[in-house]
């Protein structure tokens, strides 16, 4: 029965001793997360440490930061393409959605107060990424607030632009009834 116990013993103190170090070990790694993003909130670009999607991640939200809007859509792009990890796709999709609206927002006007076409393709473009952001973490109450942003912003002024007829007579047909 004492060899039992011991063996027991040994048992729980190896799976105990398991449990520790797999504990130290992603404590280790959020810490180095949590290092990295206060890098990228500072403005630093990521040039070494983290994936290649994080470098790509770190250049298109310095971008943004600095107006850059285009060139941070097509660099947050290439951080897709370099295959990031599955929790960090809905959040660069929420921020090439962001950058798109930002876009949206700083195109000139029409006259009659109706956006320009540029700007009505930044929104319906951040409005998909705002969707697909959602599909991959319904949870994500910043994507939420800015899609309702958005749709209240296009709700205003998206109404196309008004488009003349065109009264031309096709071959000999006549216009009109006979």
């Amino acid at each position: 029965m004492t060899m039992y116990r011991k063996n027991a013993n040994r048992l729980w103190a190896g799976v105990t001793l398991l449990g520790v170090l797999g504990m130290a070990y992603f404590g280790w790694q959020w810490h180095q997360r949590q290092a990295l993003n206060q890098q990228i909130r500072a403005g630093v670009v990521i040039k070494q440490g983290g994936s290649p999607a994080l470098q790509r991640f770190s250049a298109a939200y310095d971008q943004g930061l600095h107006g850059d809007y285009k060139h941070a859509v097509q660099t947050y792009g290439q951080a897709l393409e370099r295959t990031p990890d599955a929790i960090d796709v809905p959040h660069i999709h929420f921020n090439i959605g962001n950058n798109l609206f930002l876009s949206g927002l700083v195109r000139t006007i029409n006259e009659d107060g109706t956006f320009q076409d540029e700007a009505r393709y930044a929104f319906t473009q951040a409005k998909i990424a705002y969707e697909q952001s959602l599909r991959l973490d319904p949870h994500d109450q910043a994507a939420k607030f800015n899609l309702a942003l958005l749709h209240s912003v296009m709700a205003r002024g998206m109404q196309g632009a008004s488009k003349e007829q065109s009264h031309m007579e096709l071959s000999n047909l006549p216009i009109g009834l006979p």
